[in-house]
């Protein structure tokens, strides 16, 4: 079993402008070695409802750079931008591998309260992703309030990811919620969780705190920060996961359903 180093990226998009953000992360990931990389929600432009300005075309400028950061560094890298697609805009997480594949999944849960859902379109569809034989289910900030899209058990009665991935743009008035749900996502479905979050202020003067963090599958934080600017680092042992699970069996009694 392959461990996996995993690096989450927390720092302070420039706003809407995503050659100066993506100049930025050049420099600043120049000597990582990770498996792979995490970056915030809309990491090019900052959490912005001006889609039709911003968006770029699947395999556009900044999946270019994913695609050449993965392959200099032999690493997995991923995070969301504003995609346009068949004449729709998305919050798309990109995944983008050092074999030169894409992969990707489309924000399910639209962040009404600052109508988001009036200048994106949701997503239907989980993907889980593999890095080094690990399954990784990645999702973007506000799906991390809904725990049966994040649900780990299907029936009959299998663990389906291994680590559950948040990338987000989540204000500071509501961290409480964010490194409380975290913990809860963890702990529920026996599994690592991994949440990036921007800091600093962004266009419409909203406050960021960070707060990203590297919990274990008992919902223990393993490594966290604070309003910096910063590059979390741990590597996950599968055995310790797999032991745990052994265990402390609870997901066998875990009923099936279907979502809608």
């Amino acid at each position: 079993m392959q461990d996996l180093t995993i690096s989450l990226v927390q720092y302070a998009p420039v706003w809407e402008n995503a050659e100066a953000n993506l100049e930025y992360l050049s420099d600043l990931l120049q000597d990582n070695t990770s498996d792979l990389i995490v970056l915030p929600e809309m990491f090019t432009t900052g959490f912005t409802m001006n889609a039709a300005a911003l968006a770029e075309p699947m395999y556009g400028r900044t999946m270019k750079w994913m695609l050449a950061l993965a392959s200099e560094k032999k690493c997995t890298v991923t995070g969301s931008i504003i995609i346009k697609e068949n004449e729709k805009f998305y919050n798309r997480l990109i995944w983008a591998t050092p074999f030169g594949a894409l992969r990707h999944y489309d924000k399910r849960y639209l962040f009404t309260y600052a109508k988001e859902h009036h200048a994106y379109t949701a997503g239907n569809k989980r993907t889980l992703m593999l890095c080094k034989g690990w399954s990784i289910c990645p999702l973007i900030c506000y799906d991390l309030r809904f725990p049966l899209w994040s649900r780990n058990f299907t029936f009959p009665n299998n663990n389906e990811y291994d680590i559950l991935l948040y990338v987000a743009s989540w204000p500071q008035v509501r961290s409480y919620h964010w490194s409380q749900l975290l913990k809860a996502r963890a702990i529920e479905n026996l599994a690592y969780v991994v949440g990036v979050n921007r800091v600093g202020r962004d266009g419409n003067a909203l406050e960021y705190s960070g707060d990203s963090a590297i919990i274990d599958f008992k919902g223990e934080v393993l490594e966290t920060a604070s309003q910096k600017s910063c590059i979390l680092t741990s590597t996950f042992k599968k055995e310790d996961l797999y032991q745990y699970r052994k265990r402390f069996a609870f997901w066998e009694d875990a009923e099936g359903f279907d979502f809608k």
